[in-house]
């Protein structure tokens, strides 16, 4: 599942370039383009999926996933402790409408944040 439009789908399909850094049977992770911490990725399903509330009614197993795919990312980046954010909508900051969770480490974090 899919959407031909969506840049994260291009990236899974690797039809658009990105430095992967975990990849499993239902996800990939990625660095992001405009980092807010010295180490900031994103963790995508596979499969299309507009936001992380679609996502958890859509395929429980893989929204779990995103979240164990995080660790094993801070982990392997040396971290214990991070900061997993999901948007969802607009209103919030989401700008690509393919779920997607931000795992940032590296650096001391306020709360709340924004």
């Amino acid at each position: 599942m899919s959407d031909a439009d969506c840049l994260f789908c291009k990236i899974v399909a690797q039809e658009v370039p990105a430095e992967v850094v975990h990849v499993t049977e239902r996800t990939v992770a990625f660095r992001d383009i405009n980092p807010q911490a010295p180490t900031h990725v994103l963790v995508v399903p596979r499969d299309h999926y507009e936001n992380a509330a679609a996502l958890a009614a859509g395929d429980p197993v893989a929204s779990a996933e995103l979240v164990t795919a995080a660790a094993a990312v801070a982990t392997a980046e040396g971290h214990a402790d991070y900061r997993l954010v999901f948007n969802t909508g607009a209103g919030v900051g989401q700008t690509v409408f393919h779920t997607h969770l931000h795992m940032l480490a590296g650096r001391p974090m306020t709360w709340p944040p924004g």
